[in-house]
This record gives structure tokens, C-alpha cells and sequence, in this order.
């Protein structure tokens, strides 16, 4: 996937299909979105592109750093990711300026994909409406995507982040449609864990929302080239108060069987199951038993028959009625930035 950081100054590509949208989690709506945007460049010959903003436009802490949102957008088939610098001039564009001078001179969409709440231009005054007017003025396709639903709430960034911060993965996992999962990258720490017989690796999450403290399962996936297969590992996010090494909270992964060296590199961990929360032990010859202990339930775990289903009880507005909308198959692509600074102008 080829990505932009602002507009291309000459963007010539074949019937461009625009997907628009923050995608924070790029979970199981956005996902509809990008893969049906997806489907339907390989339909028509044309170029499905992305249309994405960084930081957020709402002010809030996003799910996903960009980089680990842009790598998500690749797996679900995108040909072309535009990361617009959500910045004072950009908001300062009414919603007719939008339309007109980005997604029609700069981007020359053939087709709009959007979903249903799809707000923008100065002050949010456009909605799909105004873009379904300008899309027949134009000459553009519009489709706009209902809203979807699990567990009879609405899908949403928002709910997904309340649910993870509070420790409640299942639900999280059936709205992203995946684990919850954190991209980042291993660092360089004091080698505690080398010392009592458990290596980790320690992750920089790049500002990326995490579940409560405590040891999880979880399955890692470093991106190296030619590794496909997820590695078993337990994961330890907390501050370490059996140490009393100050107030920083921590990410590590103890990865089973696993020798590389992995500085340096990006990889994405997927939360399982929460193992324990995290407790000061009174020694660390008690700590180090207890992680003998995690470890071997966490073995356990991954012995058994470990079936994730992609969000079940998840729906579409008015679904059962037509099998017209939904997403297409990722086409399986993977995206190697390191971050987000190495997207290209």
C-alpha cells in the first residue's frame, strides 16, 4: 500500500474509490467500509484509496497510533492511503470547500464510501446528504453504510476504548471484530526479567490505549519479513511494585520459545485473556515463582482449542435482509512501516 502524508501533488490514478474516515481501531464497521472499497477498485479496475486524519479531529487519546491504524488499513486490501493533517486551516474548510477542492480536483473520486455518520467541513455542517448532492453535481458515486450494531449498542471508537480501559476485552473483541491488540515497538530495558529466567521483550507502545494492569495471553506477531505464524506469549502491563522502581508503567512480553533478538523491531500483541491483576509480591523469589506459575497457565491455555470467532452478534441497521453490503475479503496485503514517520510525501 503506497501512503501519502497530505495530499499527492499529482494524484493520477485509475477511477479512484475513496473510503473517508478517522478508522481509530479500524474495527468491524470501518472495516466493512475499507473492504468494500476494496472489492469494488478490483471489480472496476480502479484504485481504492483511504482517505484518513491525523490527530484526531476530536481531541481525544486515539485506540491506535497511526502507524499501527495504517498497517490495519493495508490488511483490509487498500491500494492508497492519504493522511490529511487534521490541522486549524484544514478544519477551517467548509464542508462544500471539502468536496470540491480535496475529494473531487485533488483525489478525482470516482465513488465516496462513507459511513452513515460521516460529518464534515467546518463546524461538522456537512453530512451524507450534501455529499450525496455534490456526488450527482459532480459526477461522483456515493455509498453510505449503515450503522452497525453488537450486543444492541452501536459500534463505536468510543464504546471500543471504554470497554478496553476497563479491562473488558470480550466485549472490545466483538465490535473491533479481532483481539484487542497494541503495535509497537520492542525497546531496550534493564534485563529483570533475563535475570530470573524470563527474557522479555520490552514494547514503546506509542501512546496507544492499553487494558488494566495485570498478565495476559497473548499472541505476537513481529514484523519481520517471511513470518507470518503469531508466536504464544504472556504479556505483563504495569509499574512492577514488587521492585519499587517508581510510578512508569510498563509493557513485556514474554514470548514462549523464542531466541531473536527482537530490538529494534514492530510488532502487534493480541490480548487473549486476562491471566491476573497485577499485585506487589513480597520478594522476588515469590515473583519469579508466580510467573513460573503464569507461565504455565498460559501454556495451558494455548493447548487448548483456542477458537476466536470475528465479532459474533454483530449486525448491521436493518441486517438479515440482504446480503448486498457486506465487506469483502482482505486481500491479505501487509503493511511494513515502521512508523509514522516514514509515510511519503
Amino acid at each position: 500500500m503506497k501512503v501519502f502524508s497530505g495530499l499527492p501533488r499529482f494524484f493520477r490514478r485509475p477511477s479512484p474509490v475513496v473510503a473517508i474516515g478517522v478508522f481509530d481501531g479500524v474495527h468491524f464497521a470501518h472495516r466493512r467500509i475499507l473492504e468494500s472499497a476494496a472489492k469494488k477498485a478490483g471489480a472496476s479496475g480502479g484504485t481504492s484509496v483511504a482517505l484518513t486524519f491525523y490527530p484526531h479531529p476530536q481531541s481525544q487519546k486515539s485506540l491506535y497510533s497511526l502507524a499501527h491504524r495504517i498497517k490495519l488499513i493495508a490488511e483490509c486490501g487498500i491500494d492508497v492511503c492519504v493522511v490529511l493533517d487534521f490541522s486549524s486551516a484544514f478544519s477551517a474548510l467548509t464542508a462544500e470547500e471539502f468536496l470540491k477542492d480535496i475529494i473531487y480536483a485533488r483525489l478525482n473520486a470516482r465513488h465516496v464510501y462513507v459511513g452513515d455518520n460521516f460529518r464534515f467541513g467546518r463546524g461538522a455542517a456537512g453530512g451524507v446528504g450534501l455529499l450525496r448532492a455534490f456526488g450527482r453535481k459532480l459526477g461522483f458515486g456515493v455509498r453510505v453504510f449503515p450503522r452497525m450494531r453488537c450486543g444492541g449498542r452501536p459500534v463505536s471508537s468510543t464504546l471500543i476504548r471504554k470497554f478496553i480501559l476497563a479491562g473488558k476485552l470480550n466485549e472490545a473483541e466483538r465490535m473491533l471484530g479481532r483481539p484487542v491488540s497494541v503495535y509497537g515497538t520492542v525497546i531496550k530495558g534493564d534485563r529483570f526479567g533475563r535475570r530470573i529466567g524470563f527474557p522479555t521483550a520490552n514494547i514503546d507502545p506509542h501512546h496507544e490505549i492499553l487494558p488494566p494492569a495485570g498478565v495476559y495471553s497473548v499472541n505476537v506477531l513481529p514484523d519481520i519479513p517471511g513470518r507470518s505464524r503469531p508466536l504464544n506469549g504472556l504479556c505483563y502491563i504495569g509499574r512492577r511494585p514488587t521492585l519499587g522502581k517508581g510510578s512508569e508503567r510498563r509493557i513485556e512480553v514474554y514470548i514462549f520459545d523464542c531466541a531473536r533478538d527482537l530490538y529494534g523491531y514492530d510488532l502487534s500483541i493480541n490480548f487473549l485473556r486476562m491471566m491476573r491483576r497485577d499485585r506487589k509480591f513480597p520478594s522476588v523469589a515469590a515473583l519469579k515463582e508466580q510467573i513460573a506459575k503464569d507461565v504455565e497457565k498460559a501454556r495451558g491455555f494455548f493447548r487448548g482449542k483456542l477458537n476466536i470467532k470475528t465479532a459474533p452478534g454483530c449486525r448491521v441497521n436493518g441486517a438479515g435482509k440482504s446480503k448486498k453490503n457486506r465487506g469483502a475479503g482482505s486481500r491479505n496485503k501487509r503493511s511494513l512501516i515502521r512508523s509514522s514517520s516514514e509515510v511519503t510525501r
